[in-house]
Protein backbone atom coordinates (compact mmCIF):
# COMPACT_ATOMS: atom_id res chain seq x y z
CA UNK A 1 0.00 0.00 0.00
CA UNK A 2 2.02 3.24 -1.18
CA UNK A 3 2.31 5.87 1.70
CA UNK A 4 0.36 9.81 1.98
CA UNK A 5 3.79 10.96 1.09
CA UNK A 6 4.16 8.99 -2.39
CA UNK A 7 0.82 9.59 -3.23
CA UNK A 8 0.89 13.69 -2.79
CA UNK A 9 4.48 13.33 -4.78
CA UNK A 10 3.22 10.96 -7.72
CA UNK A 11 -0.43 11.98 -7.85
CA UNK A 12 -0.82 9.68 -11.02
CA UNK A 13 0.00 6.36 -9.17
CA UNK A 14 -3.38 6.51 -6.78
CA UNK A 15 -6.85 4.95 -8.16
CA UNK A 16 -8.96 6.99 -10.34
CA UNK A 17 -11.82 8.62 -8.66
CA UNK A 18 -15.32 6.76 -8.40
CA UNK A 19 -17.82 8.12 -11.20
CA UNK A 20 -19.88 11.10 -9.30
CA UNK A 21 -23.99 9.56 -8.32
CA UNK A 22 -26.70 10.53 -10.59
CA UNK A 23 -29.35 12.76 -8.26
CA UNK A 24 -32.44 14.14 -9.57
CA UNK A 25 -32.19 17.63 -8.94
CA UNK A 26 -35.77 18.02 -9.70
CA UNK A 27 -36.98 15.53 -6.87
CA UNK A 28 -34.35 17.30 -4.46
CA UNK A 29 -35.65 20.68 -5.27
CA UNK A 30 -39.27 19.77 -5.39
CA UNK A 31 -38.73 18.37 -1.67
CA UNK A 32 -37.22 21.59 -0.78
CA UNK A 33 -39.78 24.23 -2.08
CA UNK A 34 -42.43 21.96 -0.23
CA UNK A 35 -40.46 22.12 2.91
CA UNK A 36 -40.68 25.88 2.29
CA UNK A 37 -44.07 25.73 1.60
CA UNK A 38 -44.94 24.11 5.10
CA UNK A 39 -43.06 26.50 6.69
CA UNK A 40 -45.03 29.27 5.45
CA UNK A 41 -47.97 28.04 6.31
CA UNK A 42 -46.91 27.76 9.63
CA UNK A 43 -44.62 31.19 10.03
CA UNK A 44 -48.18 32.81 8.48
CA UNK A 45 -50.30 30.92 11.21
CA UNK A 46 -47.69 32.01 14.08
CA UNK A 47 -47.59 35.49 12.52
CA UNK A 48 -51.25 35.68 12.52
CA UNK A 49 -51.42 34.86 16.20
CA UNK A 50 -48.77 37.32 16.83
CA UNK A 51 -46.01 35.18 18.14
CA UNK A 52 -44.27 34.77 14.41
CA UNK A 53 -42.35 37.93 12.79
CA UNK A 54 -42.62 38.95 9.11
CA UNK A 55 -39.04 37.56 8.35
CA UNK A 56 -39.80 34.18 8.65
CA UNK A 57 -42.52 34.46 5.77
CA UNK A 58 -40.12 36.20 3.92
CA UNK A 59 -37.58 34.05 4.10
CA UNK A 60 -40.10 30.88 3.60
CA UNK A 61 -41.19 32.81 0.57
CA UNK A 62 -37.68 33.63 -0.74
CA UNK A 63 -36.77 29.57 -0.39
CA UNK A 64 -40.19 29.16 -2.50
CA UNK A 65 -39.13 31.47 -5.14
CA UNK A 66 -35.47 30.40 -5.40
CA UNK A 67 -36.71 26.58 -5.02
CA UNK A 68 -38.90 26.93 -7.96
CA UNK A 69 -35.99 28.54 -10.27
CA UNK A 70 -34.03 26.22 -9.22
CA UNK A 71 -37.16 23.48 -10.58
CA UNK A 72 -36.69 25.34 -13.62
CA UNK A 73 -33.45 25.23 -13.94
CA UNK A 74 -33.32 21.25 -13.11
CA UNK A 75 -36.12 20.62 -15.98
CA UNK A 76 -33.98 22.26 -18.39
CA UNK A 77 -31.11 20.48 -17.62
CA UNK A 78 -33.07 16.96 -17.79
CA UNK A 79 -33.99 17.85 -21.40
CA UNK A 80 -30.69 18.33 -22.15
CA UNK A 81 -29.42 15.36 -21.04
CA UNK A 82 -32.27 13.33 -22.62
CA UNK A 83 -31.23 15.44 -26.01
CA UNK A 84 -29.20 13.33 -28.76
CA UNK A 85 -25.89 15.44 -29.34
CA UNK A 86 -26.14 16.99 -32.74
Amino acid sequence: MPTIRSLLAHPEERRPSPPAPRADLYRVFGAGVGLFAIGLIVALILLLTGHGSVESVAICGTGIVLGGLGLLWARRQKRRQQQPPA
